[in-house]
């Protein structure tokens, strides 16, 4: 009885991380050419949203790191490794396309610079 109720909860813990990963490569990314013609109020609300992905995605990363896996659950932590690092890679990406926008407004509204 109790390995069923291990093995569900670790089917549960897969499927929850292949959901996360799925999640987490939803959305464009955005043109950095795009970024110019963009006015001083949408560059703010652009770097806003940038922030909260960045956060939002650092904190499924963590959650996906310490995620325990059980040792008989055979590949489940090539999956977490790959999971951890698809996250680290979107982050990348979104800090990439932050100082992008950061460039953009410092260029466009000196008063939001610094």
């Amino acid at each position: 009885m109790n390995l069923i109720s291990t093995t569900g909860s670790a089917s549960i813990l897969l499927a929850a991380m292949f959901l996360a990963a799925g999640c987490s490569s939803i959305g464009g990314a955005a043109d950095p050419a795009k970024y110019e013609s963009m006015s001083c109020t949408e560059l703010n609300s652009a770097l806003g949203s940038s922030a909260s992905d960045i956060s939002r995605t650092a904190i499924t990363r963590g959650k996906v790191a310490n995620t325990s896996v059980p040792r008989w659950l055979l590949g489940g932590s090539r999956v977490k490794t790959a999971v951890a690092n698809r996250e680290t890679a979107r982050i990348d990406r979104l800090k990439q396309q932050q100082d992008a926008l950061v460039a953009v407004r410092a260029r466009k509204c000196p008063a939001s610079a610094g």
